[in-house]
């Protein structure tokens, strides 16, 4: 089969031609525009021949603090981050979002959709983050969509009535682990895990894809 007769990858019919990239950010404040960006994850996601959700690829950065930025340690706290610690190997902004946006942009390419579409755990707060990092960093290849996001917090609520992010795991069944929460990479992945069998779930029981018209009229 040539490449002009080439059936369309799955994933490219479900999310209106969006490929979900599941984000998780750790900062040093709520405030995009003045914090720092710590650390960030991003996990590509896939779609078996059969309609399958399921986690690819993960991807890590530690984020130097940008220059001026603020770091509350209240943050510092919570997150165990030492923005200090040379053992963490962390790089500047443009440097961080360029390693991480590479392989998305590959993703959406290979999975033939139109541009990756952020999902996070309170999905805002991580979108607000990428989005003034990258343009601080004038990086004008954003794979994101600039608004539109999937919140897990709110499906989460939807499907097993909770929204913090670790009892929503432990009602889906997905093992999570409190001492390893607030790393990037563990919470991107939780939260790929649980998006993914949320909308798995949904095909399961009948959901997607959904009626035609002349299905509903009959």
């Amino acid at each position: 089969m040539t490449d002009e007769n080439k059936e369309p990858h799955p994933m490219s019919r479900r999310f209106r031609g969006f490929l979900p990239v599941v984000v998780d950010v750790e900062t040093g404040g709520f405030n995009p525009e003045k914090d720092a960006l710590l650390e960030i994850a991003a996990v590509i996601l896939t779609m078996d021949e059969d309609g399958w959700l399921r986690r690819s690829e993960t991807h890590l950065q530690q984020i130097d603090p940008f220059e001026g930025a603020n770091l509350e340690q209240s943050a510092l706290d919570f997150t165990g981050i030492d923005p200090w610690n040379p053992e963490r190997e962390a790089v500047p902004e443009r440097e961080g979002l360029s390693e991480i946006f590479g392989p998305i942009r590959k993703a959406v390419k290979e999975h033939d959709c139109k541009r990756a579409v952020l999902v996070g755990h309170n999905a805002t707060f991580d979108h607000n983050f990428v989005f003034a990092a990258a343009l601080r960093s004038d990086i004008r290849r954003n794979p994101f969509h600039p608004f539109s996001t999937f919140d897990t917090a709110t499906l989460a609520g939807l499907a097993y009535g909770h929204t913090v992010l670790a009892q929503a795991c432990k009602l889906a069944g997905i093992p999570f682990s409190n001492k390893e929460a607030h790393s990037a990479a563990y919470d991107a992945e939780k939260t790929a895990d649980l998006f993914c069998g949320i909308v798995n779930r949904w095909r399961e029981i009948g959901g997607f894809p959904p009626p035609s018209i002349p299905d509903i009229a009959e």
